[in-house]
């Protein structure tokens, strides 16, 4: 593969043709994971999200730092303890003409917490956080009520988009926004075309409230394969590529006149998660026989398998630098990063002496799965982590699959899975979680937090971890308005659960992106591809 793509780079070069072929005012983005709906309110998937959001506007945008910024409401404010005042963003109009107003989002409510019947995985569950409720004041003010103090009700109002009440009412869940006929936005761009798996198209709102966009059409073309998505670039077919091979980084920077590579340090933690029953399928004594008593639930164990993950060889030889290792669950900058946690340093022998002394001296076996499509050189991480693994007597299968089906089996394969009480198939896998509010209250939430779907907490919680004083911590928090006292809970809560080994962070992903060298392009921490941060030199 690395020769081909090294190849391909010199047949470019000798290319004596413009690189890129399109229109001045088309932009051609190829990206390498496929849209599968552009119902805002069907997926929670970056792929769908990046290009949902050319079309549909939220309360409160994300500036490229995932910090809270005005969207279609101009200011937010608490007037007592419960309640949050959003003003809206006056002179809105929807693509076909009609004007935004309190209604559209109290109707969006109000959709979200009826449920998407066949979404399967819609951000409603952001309704459940505080039991939130909406009223309208005026045409342009609404109140959001919760059950108590909810200091982070700006990032949450940045989950998901508005939808139009007069279009979306009589709508079929995702069918009518994919052929367009709900698909009506307030956003810089309108809908034009949907063919899945083959492009998107939009094209300008020329009476978008905001700064106009320089392009007049942007088309998304999903190319899965790396090697194919980064020939496109250099054959001219686009213009811009999310995810470039990592090999090909230093050569593809070293051709400034016709490529150009930006970059930032994302806030997408990889890590290992265990599963903590009683008993574990993918967890078997050294010869092969049923362990009657799950290791992974001995904090020796998960930190002697830490201690054998060698990050910065991962680092080097896999991602080719493009990796921060971390101990962390957000990254630096973010409100609630840990300063006083280290990764581990990579130390095989501390690792079987502590297996030893935890009376695993003779080692077992275990089966770490993952996906191989979803996250920047997974399978070869996994292979390498089971390699480590292995060499310290933990014999160490790999299954890895594509990403719809991995992540529908983490979260609810096994068999006695019901409604409400999902239960995960695998015992450890490797996966990731990105910070998108800017704050580790989502993080801790998500990640470390008991899972409980009635209070919202939990919800990547999979292998259901379970900590009294990490949830204490996580839920003061989550109701302490003053951010100076929210600080330390979030921190302290972060500590216990990292240093319990209730999972173990591996690195913090660096965004990639390689376009034609006449382009600017202002990358962001998640990893999202806005038209609007592309612009000719």
């Amino acid at each position: 593969m690395k020769a081909l793509l090294g190849s391909l780079l010199a047949a470019a070069i000798a290319l004596s043709a413009p690189a890129a072929a399109q229109q001045p005012s088309t932009l051609t983005i190829g990206v390498r994971s496929e849209t599968s709906s552009l119902d805002p309110h069907w997926t929670q998937f970056p792929q769908d999200k990046q290009v949902e959001d050319h079309i549909f506007e939220r309360l409160v945008a994300m500036d490229a730092n995932s910090r809270p910024i005005p969207g279609l409401a101009v200011s937010w404010r608490t007037i007592n303890d419960n309640t949050w005042e959003f003003k809206l963003r006056e002179g809105v109009r929807w693509h076909d003409g009609q004007p935004f107003s309190a209604d559209d989002v109290v109707f969006t409510f109000a959709r979200l917490r009826a449920g998407i019947a066949g979404a399967p995985a819609s951000p409603a569950f952001v309704l459940s956080n505080g039991n939130k409720r909406i009223t309208k004041i005026d045409a342009h003010t609404v109140h959001i009520m919760t059950d108590g103090p909810f200091p982070t009700m700006p990032e949450e109002m940045a989950f998901f988009s508005i939808v139009a009440a007069h279009r979306v009412a009589n709508a079929t869940p995702s069918v009518d926004f994919n052929n367009g006929r709900a698909a009506i936005g307030t956003g810089p761009f309108r809908f034009v075309e949907f063919r899945p798996g083959e492009r998107v198209v939009v094209e300008r709102n020329n009476e978008y409230w905001g700064p106009r966009p320089e392009w007049d059409r942007v088309v998304f073309r999903p190319i899965t394969q790396d090697a194919s998505r980064l020939a496109a670039l250099m054959n001219g077919d686009v213009d811009i590529i999310d995810y470039p091979p990592t090999p090909d980084l230093p050569r593809l920077r070293a051709q400034g006149s016709r490529f150009a590579v930006s970059e930032i340090a994302s806030d997408r933690v990889i890590y290992i998660q265990f599963s903590y029953r009683d008993m574990e399928p993918f967890v078997r004594n050294a010869d092969g026989s049923p362990m009657l008593t799950n290791p992974l639930r001995d904090v020796r164990v998960r930190r002697a398998m830490s201690l054998a993950i060698n990050r910065e060889a991962i680092r080097d030889r896999i991602m080719g630098g493009a990796a921060l290792p971390t101990a962390n669950i957000v990254p630096p900058g973010f409100f609630g990063y840990a300063e006083s946690l280290r990764p581990d340093p990579f130390n095989a022998e501390e690792a079987r002496r502590i297996l030893q002394a935890a009376g695993y001296g003779n080692g077992f076996r275990i089966t770490l799965h993952g996906p191989n499509n979803r996250y920047i050189n997974d399978q070869a991480i996994i292979e390498a982590i089971a390699q480590m693994w292995t060499r310290i007597g933990i014999n160490t299968e790999v299954n890895t699959m594509p990403r719809n089906i991995f992540f529908t089996d983490v979260i609810r394969g096994d068999p006695m899975t019901i409604p409400g009480f999902d239960v995960g198939k695998f015992s450890v896998w490797l996966s990731g979680w990105g910070t998108a509010s800017g704050e580790a209250i989502y993080t801790v939430r998500g990640l470390l937090e008991s899972f409980n779907p009635e209070a919202g907490s939990g919800n990547a919680n999979w292998g259901r971890y379970t900590n009294a004083r990490v949830d204490s911590l996580s839920r003061r928090a989550r109701v302490t308005l003053n951010p100076e006292q929210r600080l330390p809970l979030l921190v302290q809560a972060t500590e216990i659960g990292i240093r319990d080994y209730a999972l173990i962070p591996i690195h913090f992903q660096v965004n990639n992106w390689a376009h034609r060298a006449n382009l600017v392009h202002r990358p962001r921490v998640n990893e999202r591809t806005y038209a609007w941060d592309i612009s000719r030199r």
